[in-house]
């Protein structure tokens, strides 16, 4: 009687463990998708709310191969360990399908060994560090899992930024005489000695070059090197660093220059005003604003401020298109395997908010004509953004700081 007890019992733990993996059952658990972010900061709000837009759009359609998406996400704040803990976390904890994230390149690349180790796919939309992806054409089989569907990596900024350099400032504003100055940081480290090069080739007498710390509270000093470099435009790559303290004592010190470039919490819609109006004239680089740069690119923007009251910076685009890439991609490979939905992810060729989204053989988008590209917008008076460049896509005349003469 004993030895049947037993071999019922183990009957049917087997039945249900084969019930538990039915395709009926299966339908009715949820594809998770992981998105580890920088919560506390706006890219980080903006890339969950971003996900989330796209998993109620899909969910409202029926969902994917008949299962429903949801958001897991998790805090990666801007520090290496927490953000390996996230990984873990989503991976080994949550068990999530998918991951959609990132922000900074230092800690993208801390996590890399761990989301290789988990086999589960990463969708990239934060972090600019060419590093990032190289991994994946050093070692296909060990990172294949990597894919950065934006923002377009920093050798390819560099490049479009020595072109706003060269085309607009040299060109229309008549500034040949720059200065480079950007924070400490990898993505940076990676930038400035190609965009030196490329913008000294475009006819730019570069004067001055510094990267600064990440936590610098007074510019004073590095304002005061600029200006003693005689340069008439100063290009800055921003990011980490505090742009709403550099912006206001730009404004207070009366810098007798413009200064414009690369400023990720510039993007913030909410930047200008929360400054007091102080960046009035700064140029920031963007991948979209709401303009009709793909059929996608004014229909998300409305949306998103419908939902959030705001402007979506540039996670937020990307973060949007990585859950329909990914589903495209579960669709076609007819499940979540990974090893499956890679081999049809490597042939994604998908129209986003900001361009045509597809990749290159390390697995990474694409940059240049019909892809991603930077736009540069300028803070108005008011606290209105238009775009000046590149001149095609311009919605507005430049202008200059208050205090500059022509």
């Amino acid at each position: 009687m004993k030895r049947r007890s037993m071999m019922a019992a183990a009957v049917g733990a087997a039945l249900s463990a084969a019930l538990a993996q039915s395709p009926v059952l299966a339908q009715d658990k949820p594809i998770r998708i992981g998105v580890p972010t920088a919560v506390q900061l706006q890219v980080g709000r903006d890339t969950q709310e971003a996900v989330q837009m796209a998993i109620d759009d899909i969910n409202a359609k029926g969902g994917v191969l008949g299962r429903k998406l949801e958001m897991v996400p998790a805090d990666e704040t801007e520090k290496p360990e927490a953000g390996i803990n996230a990984i873990k976390k989503l991976t080994a904890e949550e068990k999530v399908d998918v991951m959609i994230g990132g922000y900074t390149s230092g800690v993208t690349l801390a996590q890399l060994p761990h989301i290789a180790r988990s086999k589960t796919i990463y969708l990239g939309v934060g972090a600019a560090s060419p590093a990032i992806t190289q991994r994946v054409k050093k070692d296909y089989d060990e990172y294949k899992y990597i894919f950065r569907v934006g923002p377009i990596h920093s050798g390819h900024q560099a490049k479009q930024v020595s072109g706003f350099i060269s085309g607009f400032v040299v060109g229309e504003l008549g500034r040949k005489k720059v200065a480079i100055v950007g924070e400490n940081a990898k993505w940076v480290q990676d930038l400035v000695p190609i965009l030196k090069k490329s913008a000294t080739e475009g006819g730019a007498d570069v004067r001055f070059t510094e990267l600064f710390d990440t936590q610098t509270s007074d510019f004073s000093p590095l304002f005061s090197k600029v200006r003693d470099s005689g340069a008439e435009f100063m290009v800055v790559i921003l990011s980490h660093a505090s742009s709403d303290i550099f912006a206001k004592q730009w404004h207070d010190s009366q810098m007798p220059m413009p200064y414009g470039g690369i400023d990720v919490k510039s993007m913030d819609g909410d930047f200008c005003e929360r400054i007091g109006g102080k960046s009035v004239s700064e140029i920031a680089a963007n991948f979209a604003v709401r303009a009709p740069i793909t059929p996608k690119t004014e229909a998300f923007f409305d949306e998103f401020k419908k939902r959030t009251n705001r402007t979506s910076v540039y996670t937020g685009f990307f973060a949007n298109d990585s859950v329909y890439i990914y589903a495209n991609a579960v669709k076609a490979a007819g499940t979540t395997d990974p090893e499956k939905v890679i081999k049809e992810l490597e042939k994604t060729s998908y129209v986003g908010v900001t361009g045509l989204i597809e990749f290159d053989d390390s697995h990474d988008v694409k940059a240049g004509g019909k892809h991603p590209n930077l736009l540069f917008a300028q803070w108005r008076p008011g606290c209105t953004r238009e775009v000046v460049y590149p001149k095609e896509l311009r919605t507005a005349e430049p202008i200059l700081p208050a205090w500059v003469k022509k």
